[in-house]
């Protein structure tokens, strides 16, 4: 069984079919300050979250078909969710995170290619090509889950072709909607919204690679074409947000709200990475806008365009010794595998890393003006310590320190700011 994970195949390997799981269980609590009598909101909540609950099944047909079907019945993750009456587990309509068919047969140019369609994950941007059974903290930073969220990510229904070879990977994709959505614009109880439409490119590439170093250098583009748009209320927005780069209470600190007569939003991002030995280090940065020129007859109608930008920066040192390699196919590095899994007969004690991260992102622009957003700024360090029992089961602790500086509106300087410290523990299972 591949990496512990039950699988059945023919003879000949043309055909397999395997059952696919991961369970991350957070634990933990916050110390939570609000500047302000003001704050919104005036507490965290502590306790815990099944973060990810998936099972499901993978495989192929006739060498070259490839599939997956995965359902997630886990509590919030990034980019799902809802509030629908009757929703089911997961807090949407629907929790289906892959349902998908890729066609690997064709090989150009020396290299590899896949054309796929369904809901699947997006490889845009480096940290959501990583797989969350390997990223080096509980949540990926705040600046890529706010441009995945846009029109890529989790759960999102999109075809498009990828190319890759050992160096280089090119891909592309139109995208729609995420599951859990309502995709009805007539809907008025709930109020649903019409499919909106989208499209991400992304260049990447591993121009320096040998057994002891490696340099990953990448670009990445997203277009919302057509935003989500509500006739009920005759309205079409865009809101950009993310909680505290954990999971525990859902609550956001920083958000534009929901932008009026948005149009299009566009993010452009560059990704770098390196790495050396037992040693990695890894950062993105990213350019926010959102165009206002739908006319919804909801003020303001013809609003200066929005501009946000964010990014992150982050390192990791595995302690007994081993790297990460590179996953061609994605153009991320892969986790952490114990040359040394822990047995209690002296088999050794897995593999032990440490990690810091450093990430920011500002949802402020045209402040003091009755056309600006005052969506707060966000900076947050975390340090995380993580053990790779085996290939199957890792345990991660977080601490995180922030603090966000945000005014109560556009033209209001009041206060509303918040600082925050969280420790949290994610007890993990993956096969």
């Amino acid at each position: 069984m591949p990496n512990n994970r039950p699988t059945i195949c023919t003879a000949d390997q043309a055909n397999c079919v395997a059952i696919t799981s991961r369970l991350h269980w957070d634990v933990g609590g916050y110390d939570y300050r609000p500047n302000t009598a003001a704050t919104v909101p005036q507490k965290l909540d502590s306790g815990q979250n099944v973060r990810r609950a998936r099972i499901g099944v993978t495989g192929k047909f006739f060498h070259d078909w490839n599939f997956a079907l995965v359902y997630d019945f886990g509590g919030s993750s990034d980019g799902f969710g809802g509030t629908a009456p009757g929703s089911l587990p997961g807090g949407g309509v629907s929790g289906v995170e892959n349902a998908y068919i890729s066609y690997t047969g064709l090989k150009p140019f020396g290299g590899k290619m896949a054309i796929e369609a369904g809901i699947m994950d997006l490889p845009y941007t480096m940290d959501e090509a990583t797989s969350s059974n390997d990223i080096m903290f509980m949540e990926r930073a705040s600046p890529g889950v706010i441009a995945t969220n846009i029109a890529a990510g989790d759960f999102r229904s999109a075809a498009g072709a990828r190319w890759y070879s050992d160096q280089l990977w090119i891909g592309g994709y139109v995208t729609g909607p995420s599951t859990g959505a309502i995709h009805s614009a007539s809907s008025a109880a709930p109020a649903g919204t019409s499919e909106q439409y989208g499209a991400v490119a992304r260049v990447a590439g591993n121009p320096i690679s040998t057994k002891d170093y490696s340099v990953h250098i990448g670009a990445n583009a997203q277009w919302l074409i057509q935003p989500p748009r509500n006739l009920i209320a005759n309205t079409q927005t865009v809101t950009l947000s993310d909680r505290p780069e954990l999971r525990l209470d859902p609550t956001t600190l920083i958000s534009t709200g929901a932008i009026a007569n948005a149009s299009g939003a566009q993010v452009y991002s560059v990704e770098a990475a390196a790495t050396y030995g037992p040693f990695i280090v890894q950062g993105e940065y990213f350019w926010y806008n959102v165009d206002r020129t739908a006319n919804t007859a909801v003020p303001l109608v013809g609003a200066p365009s929005l501009k946000f930008q964010g990014g992150y920066a982050q390192a990791g040192y595995v302690l007994t010794g081993e790297g990460r390699s590179y996953n061609a196919a994605n153009a991320a590095y892969s986790g952490v595998k114990p040359a040394h899994p822990f047995s209690l007969d002296g088999g050794g004690w897995g593999a032990w890393e440490i990690a810091g991260r450093f990430s920011t992102i500002d949802l402020n622009d045209q402040l003091a003006t009755a056309s600006g957003v005052a969506g707060g700024r966000q900076t947050v360090y975390t340090l995380a310590l993580n053990w790779y029992v085996n290939g199957n089961v890792r345990f991660m602790l977080d601490y995180l320190h922030g603090t966000v500086s945000r005014q109560a509106s556009p033209v209001s300087t009041a206060d509303v700011g918040s600082k925050f410290d969280a420790v949290a523990m994610r007890t993990q299972f993956a096969f």
